[in-house]
């Protein structure tokens, strides 16, 4: 089980230290971040007209995600990186989990599609988080990549990359390479967000880096949002209705698709006649809503 308060006391100290190393051009990232930042701060409006507390500030927060998880590509969903168009141009739904968005058309397709992927896909980002300090901000980007890292108290790369937190010889680097595997002795190829945070605020005097609030808002998992909603086929459906459906060994239900999970849908893709490529399209999870057959 996981302390987050814990988790973002760790990360409020580690965010006072941290320097940028300059291993990876994080300066030219953040100003193509910084130059998008209307198209960014539109989705927090209108994400704070479904119910959000986000603080304009925490455009920031979707920034750092959509270079991590997407490379700042507008093209594709904030989500997953599944493309919004075909090569025709014509919109199209998701593949990846989580399955079936969309499809998001018009000028805003983006925009749509990410208040779409952070208010009613796990982790349900916009919706959940109440704590948009900088600590909170980071603590909810470990959870969105996961917390291995946090359960042997070690920096995370999604988190601390380029800076001197993480990157060798200061800090210990390590990054997990399979789902649920060791942290092996390697170094991330990839800008952290607190990296690029620190960044971004050289470049704009408005964005927030309070420290950890006194009485932290993060609970100690598990918590609610690790149960399926109805409709949504994100990864938390996914894992849970395979462990339904026996998969052996169960699934630890965090939410990501890593190798385990994939190794999993291939077998119930062999066992159901389907291609196994270890993804879940449209005919998997049509497949997986299909109540399994008794034995003959």
């Amino acid at each position: 089980m996981t302390d987050l308060a814990l988790l973002q006391r760790r990360n409020d100290e580690r965010w006072k230290v941290a320097k940028i190393t300059g291993r990876l051009p994080v300066d030219p990232t953040a100003h193509r971040l910084f130059s998008n930042k209307a198209r960014y701060l539109k989705i927090v409006h209108m994400l704070q007209a479904l119910g959000s507390n986000m603080p304009d500030t925490a455009w920031t927060f979707i920034a750092v995600t959509h270079e991590r998880e997407s490379g700042g590509n507008f093209n594709t969903h904030l989500g997953q990186g599944d493309p919004l168009t075909n090569r025709q141009g014509v919109a199209i739904k998701t593949v990846h989990v989580p399955a079936g968005r969309g499809p998001f058309t018009g000028p805003e397709a983006f925009e749509n599609a990410a208040v779409d992927a952070l208010w009613y896909c796990a982790p349900y980002a916009a919706k959940n988080n109440k704590d948009w300090s900088i600590s909170g901000q980071l603590t909810y980007e470990e959870r969105y990549n996961g917390l291995i890292y946090a359960n042997f108290n070690r920096p995370s790369p999604y988190v601390w990359s380029d800076t001197t937190v993480y990157d060798p010889p200061t800090g210990p680097g390590g990054k997990v390479l399979v789902d649920h595997g060791p942290i092996v002795a390697t170094v991330d190829k990839q800008i952290g967000v607190a990296a690029l945070l620190l960044a971004l605020a050289k470049l704009d005097d408005t964005i927030n880096l309070g420290e950890v609030p006194s009485a932290p808002l993060q609970p100690t998992l598990p918590q609610p949002d690790m149960v399926p909603v109805a409709g949504v086929h994100d990864a938390v459906w996914l894992q849970t209705t395979l462990n339904a459906r026996g998969t052996t060994p169960k699934l630890v239900v965090d939410g990501i698709v890593g190798a385990a999970t994939r190794t999993a849908v291939k077998a119930f893709q062999q066992s159901h006649g389907l291609t196994a490529d270890g993804e879940a399209g449209p005919l998997t999870i049509a497949a997986l809503e299909q109540p399994p057959q008794a034995p003959a």
